[in-house]
């Protein structure tokens, strides 16, 4: 059973959710689902094959979030040496290939955003960039071949200041 990195933020965000998913929307999918069962024949009764259905991938989601939670254990970006990539490190890299530059900010489980480039320490990418430090070169295979950075910037933003901007 491998272990999950988060940040206390990640682990207090994903915790509010499970919450939130046990105690606000199952109990809607459970009242639909009696309401839907009263209704009679369960075989021609789409509420309910929704509902049930709905039933089935809530409490899948809630299976998933308490096992992330109960795999996961608290890191402390403050405490992640600041020359080199780690969790919470926001890292400017040079894609050697298409000399295009991207940026991602490595988070722990909770806080992923692709959208935003905030992607988990845990995928391939991130731990491709884990440990490097500027001007070093991370090559990366992932599925569609082989990906080459060059780390231009490695900075650690302050979440405080960060959502002040």
């Amino acid at each position: 059973m491998d272990r999950i990195p988060m940040t206390r933020a990640g682990y207090e965000k994903l915790k509010a959710e499970l919450r939130h998913l046990e105690t606000v929307e199952l109990p809607k999918v459970l009242d639909r689902l009696a309401k839907a069962r009263e209704e009679g024949d369960l075989r021609e009764n789409a509420e309910y094959q929704f509902s049930q259905e709905a039933r089935l991938l809530l409490e899948a989601r809630i299976r998933d979030y308490r096992d992330r939670l109960a795999r996961a254990y608290l890191v402390d970006p403050e405490q992640m040496p600041r020359d080199q990539v780690a969790l919470g490190a926001t890292v400017r890299v040079k894609d050697l290939d298409t000399g295009e530059e991207e940026e991602f900010c490595l988070v722990g489980a909770g806080e992923e955003d692709p959208s935003a480039n905030k992607i988990l320490v845990t995928c391939p990418l991130a731990q491709g960039l884990v440990g490097k430090r500027v001007g070093e070169i991370a090559e990366i295979q992932v599925p569609a071949g082989l990906l080459r950075f060059e780390i231009l910037q490695i900075r650690y933003d302050q979440p405080e200041a960060s959502s002040q901007n």
